[in-house]
């Protein structure tokens, strides 16, 4: 071998194993031991206080470069608690973010202002919660345990596989007579079907989210068709929701039926998405009497004291028992909380454009029903 070849092939070994080096100390870096707390004034909130990472010297936290990769690992999240006496409560953890550059650039979520409740009765909400999504935060005992936001007697209500005709509105109703706010996960079908209500949804001030394009068991999707069906229903789901609604969405997302595969988990994760369980599961689906579902909701509630309830606006009996159940709630004592995001959802074009292709399948004739469809006789 010729002497140049030689220390070339030594210059180029060298490099390497430097490169080594640089990336193991990298990847072994120890967690922050501590972190930045800054407060500000907000007109109504008594107090804010959010909790960010800081660099081991004090100084402040390193920004993902946009396109360029960097290692996942445990994320913190920054939970704002809005309203009387406020308090941030998170978790401590280390490592750097991963934010990619598609979601870092999700504009802030705005919290709709609606007229003053005129029920002077009403339950209202009393706190809203800032949720920082960055590395898909999981909420919900049945499943996460890391982040208890909740206070005694604090309750968030969730509602699943909306929207449907007469159930969505008879829920939106219950909820606007008790001038509470609540967080809904819409199958992306449904929302193609009857996208005006999912408009109403979104006019109430409640917090929308998504949950799939048709309902499918992920489990079973990754197993027969793999990740990219499994992506596609999780992204085409929310960007149906996201196209219907007409207006930005919150990056929350449950999986049906709670099946979460840890492949998805994860993807949640880099696409900066928050994943929701629940607390007290209200098998409304099973449950179909509406006296039954409020004695087995508040039996659950009141064991727990708190907690995130799953409940289905697609279900009937749901809506019939809601305007109960929140009065059994108020006359126990049980206060309402709402989630927001901290910012809305960056939907994928590819995706989008997949909803819009299949949701142009239109007639010629494109006349009010009214004028088409008439009685005639009953």
């Amino acid at each position: 071998m010729k002497p140049a070849a030689i220390v070339g092939g030594a210059i180029l070994a060298t490099s390497f194993a430097a490169l080594a080096m640089v990336q193991a100390l990298w990847w072994t870096r120890p967690p922050s031991p501590g972190g930045t707390r800054s407060e500000s004034a907000t007109p109504g909130v008594e107090r804010v206080v959010t909790v960010s990472e800081a660099s081991p010297n004090g100084a402040p936290p390193k920004q993902p470069v946009p396109g360029q990769f960097q290692r996942s690992q445990s994320i913190p999240t920054q939970i704002l608690a809005l309203g009387p006496s406020a308090m941030a409560q998170a978790p401590r953890q280390g490592g750097p973010a991963a934010i990619p550059a598609y979601a870092s650039a999700a504009p802030p979520f705005v919290v709709q202002k609606l007229p003053p409740c005129e029920n002077p009765n009403a339950m209202g909400v009393a706190r809203v919660v800032e949720i920082d999504t960055a590395g898909g935060p999981g909420f919900g005992f049945q499943h996460f345990k890391s982040y208890d936001f909740l206070r005694d007697h604090e309750v968030v209500l969730t509602f699943d596989d909306g929207p449907w005709p007469a159930n969505t509105p008879a829920v939106l109703k219950a909820l606007a007579d008790q001038c509470v706010r609540a967080t809904f996960f819409p199958i992306g079908k449904h929302a193609t079907y009857h996208p005006e209500i999912l408009k109403q949804v979104i006019a109430a001030g409640h917090t929308v989210g998504s949950h799939t394009w048709s309902h499918a068991d992920l489990v079973a999707v990754l197993a027969k068709l793999g990740p990219a069906a499994a992506k596609e229903e999780i992204e085409k789901g929310a960007s149906a929701v996201h196209l219907m609604a007409g207006a930005p969405i919150a990056p929350f997302f449950r999986f049906p039926d709670l099946r979460h595969p840890p492949e998805m988990v994860s993807y949640l994760g880099d696409r900066n998405v928050a994943i929701f369980s629940t607390d007290i599961d209200s098998f409304d689906f099973r449950i179909k009497n509406p006296d039954q579902l409020i004695k087995s909701v508040m039996g659950k509630l009141t064991k727990m004291g708190k907690g995130i309830i799953l409940v289905h606006d697609f279900q009937r009996g749901t809506s019939i028992a809601l305007p109960r159940l929140l009065e059994q709630m108020q006359k126990n004592s049980f206060k309402i909380v709402h989630m927001v995001p901290k910012s809305t959802l960056t939907t994928l074009p590819q995706y989008d454009e997949a909803v819009l292709k299949q949701n142009v399948l239109q007639t010629a004739a494109n006349r009010p029903t009214d004028s088409v469809v008439k009685t005639i006789s009953e």
